[in-house]
């Protein structure tokens, strides 16, 4: 593989040998048709990323982090729309957005000086979803979600 995939919490992981997908598909077109809507949103994950990178502020990259991770997150569970346990360190919010250490810290205290988010014990709280959105340049499209379901609070 060219890429490294990581748990941030316990998994339980499978292997499935790539002849048995491929059979799969072949006997299940509505299967194939799944593997490849996520082939297609996964490619327009990374073109976000990518402009993302180049153009984007620390603080902004750091709210559009924020903002996916919810608008995923409710995508399978929409049991709690404005918070969720985030095991999710500094450390590791770096990677995301290819940030220092310092500039999540400091990015992080704007969005919360701004009352956009709030991130204490574990627990990751959206307090202006709009505001959220507006600050990451957020547009559900690249998810291919119903732009309806990205922005309820």
């Amino acid at each position: 593989m060219d890429h490294y995939l990581g748990a941030l919490t316990d998994a339980r992981l499978a292997f499935i040998p790539h002849e048995a997908l491929q059979h799969l598909m072949q006997m299940c077109p509505r299967v194939a048709k799944v593997f490849w809507r996520n082939t297609l949103i996964d490619a327009a994950v990374f073109r976000e990323w990518i402009l993302g990178m180049g153009r984007r502020s620390a603080a902004t990259r750091i709210a559009h982090v924020l903002y996916e991770i919810f608008v995923r997150l409710r995508a399978v569970d929409p049991a709690d729309e404005r918070e969720c346990e985030s095991p999710v360190t500094q450390a590791e919010i770096d990677d995301a957005p290819g940030l220092s250490t310092v500039h999540v810290n400091r990015s992080l205290q704007e969005l919360r000086g701004a009352d956009l988010i709030s991130l204490s014990g574990g627990v990751l709280a959206v307090l202006n979803w709009s505001g959220l959105r507006e600050a990451g340049e957020f547009d559900p499209k690249h998810l291919h979600l119903d732009p309806t379901e990205a922005d309820k609070p």
